[in-house]
């Protein structure tokens, strides 16, 4: 729908579709704290199903509708999980946003959205690497954790932008309800 036509402030369709992006990435998150944490992977890793709709946000409403999509996200986190997945959560967040939001800005993007996702996803755990150092006063953390994490954060983001182009006529299709286009 055109907001002309149906004389809906463009202003409440944005908020609106950051409302069900943000709801979606509250069901990918829960979904995702359902999968049993496997012994293979470094302590707390996800592959961060809830960065689809993070990285949509971004492409579609820009940093503050992805702003509010990470801490609403975290802050659900908050309520499952308590006060550390919370910290990890926001800290990783907020810094993988960041980094998209500053690649998204290029003239032309070089990465694509899979190579996004994956830059995205490596500083995600990185940010959240550091933050633990800085909790546990162990620097030993960085060094013994940085190569699973490297590792882990191409394949998660790899898998995170698949799906994201996979389901990027689904999330472009809830836009027309909302009056707002997507940039790529």
């Amino acid at each position: 729908m055109n907001s002309k036509k149906n004389n809906v402030n463009p202003k409440l369709q944005k908020l609106a579709l950051t409302a069900v992006l943000s709801a979606q990435a509250i069901v990918l998150s829960f979904a995702e704290s359902l999968i049993p944490i496997s012994t293979v992977l470094p302590p707390g890793a996800k592959i961060g199903l809830a960065n689809i709709v993070t990285m949509f946000a971004v492409i579609s409403g820009g940093f503050f509708s992805a702003l509010t999509v990470t801490i609403l996200k975290s802050l659900f986190i908050l309520i499952i999980s308590g006060p550390m997945a919370f910290t990890m959560s926001i800290s990783g967040g907020i810094v993988s946003l960041v980094v998209m939001t500053l690649i998204f800005k290029l003239p032309k993007n070089p990465f694509g959205i899979i190579g996004v996702s994956i830059i995205a996803a490596v500083s995600h755990n990185f940010a959240q690497l550091l933050v633990s150092v800085f909790i546990t006063h162990t620097k030993a953390l960085f060094w013994t954790y940085s190569p699973a994490l490297l590792i882990f954060g191409i394949i998660a983001g790899i898998l995170t932008g698949l799906l994201l182009n996979f389901s990027m006529p689904l999330l472009k299709k809830q836009e027309k309800y909302f009056g707002s286009k997507t940039k790529v």
